[in-house]
């Protein structure tokens, strides 16, 4: 099981009681929703939960489309839903399923209802019926239509599905109980007419089912256990139980459970609100990165991890609450903070020319910080012209303000210090360029000129420099609690046109995601992104600058930051390392060219050093083999001793090879390593049994581009003309139909050689 006893929620505790007393063999759970729309945050909870649950226990999660209004449903909205399910990482049992597959079966119950005088077609008009239904304080009273004959009743029900009457002039009722204290009970609808096309059913239907007898019935044919719900449908659990009651269904036969829907300050969770912000084009479609949906936030760059996380942080409760939406940011910031490269970018250049300083040179730059245990470094191009932050810089600084100015010099991160010589302003008096001398020994790593600086500050140089259009997205309301448009905050987007990266970010692309220095963490934008116009979007600031604008002197909460896990300490300074620890420290960095950090933390840890040379011993890739143990063998090794772990040094040597060899990709490998660590499986014989390997034939792969290519002749077509942009639509639509498994660098080369035949 996933969780420990005492982390276990009510919903798990339900699950594991209904396991042992027998009642189910196996838990099988769904997740249902309507398609009306793009899934948004609450759905992903959903998603965590049913899926989740299945996982945690070994047993299925269907899918299904709760398709039962043609109204309002498209096709677009079903691929949106799958799309997000496995984006999140999780695979539904067999096809997807949809309620409109039951119709048919479905509208047999209801005929069963009716024979059994527990159904009538009612013929009240809506005012009537409204009045009649009563309220909270007083009894509803029952239509005299429902003395109508079973006989009446069938052909009536019949020939509303045939068509033949206007909408509105029928439904059809249970026939419960008008005086309840449940309004929901008082002969609740389970037919309605509607003249519309479904998209997948056709014209066949002219009636369609109302969601409380649809989805308790669709739950019962599909086997499902567990029917987990947001607390909005608690009292419908009533009509849920009396349907299947009543028709005396064969057991087993499922129940309804509730918990508490996520509600996110800042945020709007109706997709009718959503739908208006798109169709009134307040924003730029369902995926606009300031959207609260699954492809919103993802096109903005945040990770299936951090979201994931997120729902499991909130936990699942039996009552509603708001979440703080600076909560969520938090899961993005931890998530991407020891994954992301460090890179410079220069938001409004101000260009500072170096007068002492001829010719060019490379510097060498790692993309990590020392605390990350990462390998990857770049090559700076620096030369005379170079461009920095016009913010930093300052005629007439204010008091604290330790950035570059006339009098103050500053470091240029990873190159020399700098010193202000003259400040050239346009006939308005603004500041267009900056005369400096630099220190010639003054080189970051090799610094004997002896200035005291109070700060670096980022830079690229002039003629290497790539121009960027850097999209800053902030929260899409103003207010705490939104209500609609009125409420949308005019800042959500700024976009800043002319920002200039350092080229490696573009020529190189060490990731999609970066930290761009002081500003926060930045993803490619995945739809308008190309090599000849990068666009980035802001996922989220280094740190919560909404808690300065909303804060309260006495109740304001801080958020609460992992503190890094601190080394030895003596009287507060680093404990220096035992010679023992100072020899593998020297080994591993120069013989076996490990990154410092990943080195110091084999060394100073005698676990992680033995099963490191044990696993380096089995297969000689001492640096995939160490980053996997400073990394992912370290997570298991902080709660179990070596001896009770599920994996040996061989098996991760064993699954290092299979990501040298290309056997599988690095992706595939976090499951294998995943399935390790709590299956206890061998690597090999998982990646077997499971089909994980890599395809690199190109005999296997160019059917496939083929089709793809086949199915899009529109996007070919624009791609021919020049729209470069949707050569990343190729490549993913290749790696989805092969589950990820086709090599990202056969597809790249493959993809392009068909477009360009």
């Amino acid at each position: 099981m996933a969780k420990s006893k005492e982390s276990k929620d009510f919903l798990r505790r339900i699950v594991e009681e209904d396991l042992k007393s027998g009642k189910y063999k196996e838990i099988v759970t769904r997740f249902p929703p309507e398609p009306n729309g793009f899934p948004h945050i609450g759905h992903a909870k959903s998603i965590s939960i049913n899926f989740g649950i299945a996982k945690d226990y070994n047993g299925k999660c269907h899918l299904r489309m709760d398709d039962t209004n043609p109204t309002t449903e498209d096709t677009k909205y079903v691929q949106a839903l799958q799309d997000a399910v496995e984006w999140l990482g999780f695979k539904w049992d067999g096809d997807v399923r949809y309620t409109s597959d039951y119709f048919d079966r479905l509208y047999g119950y209801a005929q069963d209802l009716i024979r059994m005088g527990k159904a009538y077609v009612d013929s009240l008009d809506e005012e009537t019926m409204r009045e009649y239904r009563g309220t909270v304080t007083s009894p509803g009273k029952r239509s005299e239509y429902a003395n109508r004959s079973v006989e009446e009743n069938l052909d009536l029900l019949e020939r509303m599905k045939n068509g033949e009457f206007e909408e509105g002039a029928h439904v059809l009722r249970a026939k419960i109980d008008m005086t309840s204290p449940n309004m929901k009970m008082r002969d609740p609808l389970l037919y309605r007419i509607r003249h519309a096309h479904h998209y997948r059913a056709g014209d066949k239907w002219a009636i369609y089912p109302m969601y409380d007898f649809a989805h308790c019935l669709s739950d019962y044919i599909e086997g499902i256990t567990h029917s987990f719900c947001t607390l909005e449908f608690e009292n419908n659990r009533d009509i849920y139980d009396w349907v299947i009651d009543t028709l005396q269904l064969e057991p087993p036969r499922p129940y309804q459970y509730e918990f508490a829907r996520l509600n996110i300050n800042y945020t709007v969770m109706s997709k009718r609100k959503l739908l208006e912000l798109v169709e009134k084009k307040v924003v730029n479609g369902w995926d606009d990165p300031r959207m609260p949906t699954i492809a919103g936030y993802r096109r903005r760059g945040y990770t299936p991890e951090s979201i994931l996380t997120f729902c499991e942080q909130i936990g699942i409760a039996k009552a509603n609450s708001v979440v703080d939406v600076s909560q969520l940011e938090f899961c993005i910031r931890d998530d991407l903070n020891p994954k992301v490269p460090r890179v410079m970018c220069v938001m409004d250049p101000l260009k500072v020319t170096i007068t002492n300083y001829e010719g060019r040179e490379e510097i060498d730059a790692s993309y990590y910080p020392h605390d990350v245990p990462k390998e990857g470094s770049r090559k700076l191009p620096f030369a005379k012209e170079i461009y920095i932050n016009r913010e930093d810089f300052s005629e007439n600084p204010p008091k604290g303000y330790f950035r570059l100015t006339p009098e103050q010099p500053v470091r240029l991160k990873y190159a020399y210090i700098i010193t202000c010589k003259e400040v050239i302003k346009d006939e308005n008096g603004n500041i267009v360029e900056i005369k400096v001398e630099y220190a010639p020994d003054s080189k970051s790593g090799s610094d004997t000129s002896g200035i005291k600086v109070k700060s670096a500050i980022q830079w690229v140089e002039g003629e290497s420099a790539k121009k960027v259009e850097v999209r800053l997205y902030d929260r899409l309301f103003k207010v705490e609690a939104p209500q609609g448009i009125e409420d949308i905050n005019p800042d959500s987007l700024k976009v800043v046109k002319d920002a200039l990266i350092e080229p490696a970010v573009i020529t190189e692309k060490p990731d999609e995601r970066f930290q761009f220095e002081r500003e926060g963490y930045f993803y490619a934008d995945p739809v308008d992104y190309s090599d000849d116009a990068p666009v980035f979007n802001k996922i989220v600031s280094l740190k919560d600058s909404w808690a300065k604008k909303t804060k309260k002197p006495e109740k304001q909460k801080q958020e609460v930051k992992p503190q890094p896990k601190k080394k030895a300490q003596i009287d507060g300074e680093v404990a220096p390392m035992s010679a023992k620890e100072q020899a593998l420290y020297e080994r591993y960095t120069k013989e076996l060219k490990l990154n410092n950090t990943v080195a110091e933390m084999l060394a100073r840890d005698a676990k992680l050093s033995v099963f490191f040379d044990e696993a380096i011993a089995v297969h000689n890739s001492p640096v995939n083999i160490a980053n996997l143990v400073a990394n992912d063998v370290s997570r298991e090794l902080k709660t179990k001793e070596i001896a009770k772990l599920q994996f040996t040094p061989a098996q991760v040597a064993a699954l290092v090879k299979m990501i040298d060899d290309e056997t599988i990709s690095t992706k595939i490998a976090k499951e294998v390593f995943e399935a390790m660590a709590t299956e206890g499986a061998d690597p090999v014989v998982y990646v077997e049994a499971k089909g994980l390997k890599q395809i690199s034939d190109p005999a296997e792969i160019l059917p496939i581009i083929d089709e793809v290519i086949a199915k899009n002749p529109e996007n070919v077509q624009k791609y021919k003309e020049g729209n470069n942009k949707l050569f990343g639509f190729f490549v993913g639509q290749v790696l989805k139909a092969t589950g990820g498994k086709a090599n990202p660098k056969v597809v790249n080369e493959l993809v392009k050689q068909q477009l360009e035949a």
